[in-house]
């Protein structure tokens, strides 16, 4: 063989080495909150393993689900599609027949796709596009350890993994001290409810630990050619968050890392949403995205290319069964926030507040026996339950939303234009307004566990 033709050859090698496309490694956290870790500034909990993993790529400050609700929020994750349009629109709904899941444009680019834990919602179905599917709620590294030793595929692997931390129940294993915990201001300040924030953060430091072991496993079976994403469904089963449209319910962390092709320890400020994960992973693994789908990759965002991406964030939600039916719109800036609560004049309720179970929602009696005596815990209990038509915040003056603007004189014109812009979205989308279940009268009485179960 000639020098020119060895030479040859050694080029097509490494060009085409340098066209494999990179393994992807998605963690998936179930109910954590966008500031309950310490990379997005939270003193409270420990996690550092996501400090590792921000250290090494990109920090993404305004990342946003579509739907703070489990089923609706992976459905579109899986889809790029927003829920109205894939049609996954209440929480234990499925996207409607013949919607396509971006899972299966991996799969023609010849990805292996193996999920473990809750990745989607429900049980397994074809259309999910998996190779491999279990679902434990447990020892996840262990499972995934367990599959690579019998893994003989050399195609490129995207693992999924669903973590069902922090989701309630939390752990009785309390690795904090109550006492030292910071809660928010819209809390009422109870030893029940620093008990319970105490669980939740300490499930959030156990997923931390099962994340770190699992990209462990994966730098040893997979090499260096890894991109690895960690990020939220919506935030905590607390009070304005998961199943609101508050940040405390859409915002959501997201950490990406890709050694030699993603900076290190960078933030951007870039606002994306969960719609734009699949799109921007299609585009890093070398592949077309589908037309006609919401989301849009943010691969640019990624390689330095842009700073921006999305100058406004749309979230829906529908409800939650018998125990949550109220249905809310919003749209979000880089300042300004818009919510629109389709049913003003009904209850806001959830599983927490019915059902009070321990490990979840059981603060709540002790917040009741304070509002008998503190006018300050009953106004937070009676802003939690009623709320008006409009919300308006400016984020910029009061990130935890406690100031609603939406009568303000000097807000009028700018709030008019958010809700144009989201009512020209909505019917985009063919958004029908849906009520799910039987909702709650403002005037009636509170729904609980037994009035629930009685209807």
């Amino acid at each position: 063989m000639s020098n020119t033709m060895r030479l040859t050859i050694i080029a097509l090698i490494a060009t085409a080495a340098a066209a494999a496309p990179p393994h992807i490694v998605v963690y998936l956290a179930d109910d954590l909150g966008g500031l309950d870790t310490t990379v997005y500034g939270s003193k409270d909990v420990r996690t550092p393993n996501l400090e590792r993993l921000a250290s090494s790529g990109m920090t993404f400050e305004n990342a946003f689900i579509a739907s703070p609700a489990c089923a609706p929020s992976r459905a579109a994750l899986l889809t790029g599609l927003m829920p109205a349009r894939n049609g996954a629109e209440a929480n234990h709904t499925y996207p409607k027949s013949g919607t396509q899941f971006l899972t299966a444009t991996l799969k023609k680019q010849g990805y292996e796709i193996a999920s473990f834990g809750k990745v989607a919602h429900g049980a397994d179905k074809p259309e999910y596009g998996f190779d491999y599917y279990s679902q434990p709620r447990v020892d996840l590294a262990k499972h995934v350890a367990d599959y690579f030793g019998k893994r003989d595929s050399d195609a490129p692997l995207l693992l999924m993994v669903g973590d069902r931390r922090p989701h309630v129940p939390w752990t009785t294993d309390n690795i904090y001290d109550p006492a030292k915990i910071t809660l928010p201001p819209y809390f009422i300040d109870t030893p029940e409810t620093r008990e319970h924030r105490g669980r939740y953060y300490s499930d959030i430091t156990g997923l931390d630990a099962e994340m770190g072991r699992i990209f462990e496993i994966a730098k040893k079976e997979l090499g260096d050619d890894v991109v690895y994403l960690f990020t939220s469904d919506h935030g905590g089963q607390w009070p304005y968050g998961k199943w609101n449209l508050y940040e405390a319910g859409i915002h959501v962390p997201l950490i990406m890392a890709w050694q030699a092709k993603v900076a290190s320890n960078k933030r951007t400020e870039a606002m994306v949403s969960w719609i734009d994960v699949f799109p921007t992973l299609i585009e890093l693994a070398g592949g077309d995205v589908p037309s006609g789908i919401d989301g849009r990759s943010f691969a640019g965002v990624l390689s330095g290319k842009n700073e921006e991406h999305r100058s406004e964030i749309f979230t829906t939600h529908s409800g939650d069964g018998v125990y949550n039916a109220y249905p809310i719109r919003s749209i979000r800036t880089k300042r300004y926030k818009y919510i629109l609560n389709l049913l003003p004049g009904h209850l806001h309720t959830n599983h927490s507040d019915i059902l009070r179970k321990d490990g979840a929602g059981a603060f709540w009696d002790s917040w009741d026996e304070a509002a008998k005596k503190d006018p300050q815990a009953e106004q937070i209990i009676q802003s939690y339950f009623e709320r008006p038509e409009e919300e308006f915040y400016d984020l910029k003056a009061d990130s935890l939303e406690q100031n609603n603007l939406a009568g303000a004189p000097a807000q009028r014109k700018r709030l008019g234009e958010l809700k144009g812009r989201l009512e020209a979205w909505m019917a985009e989308q063919r958004d029908q307004e849906t009520v799910f279940n039987t909702p709650y009268p403002a005037d009636g009485p509170r729904p609980t566990a037994e009035t629930v179960r009685r209807n």
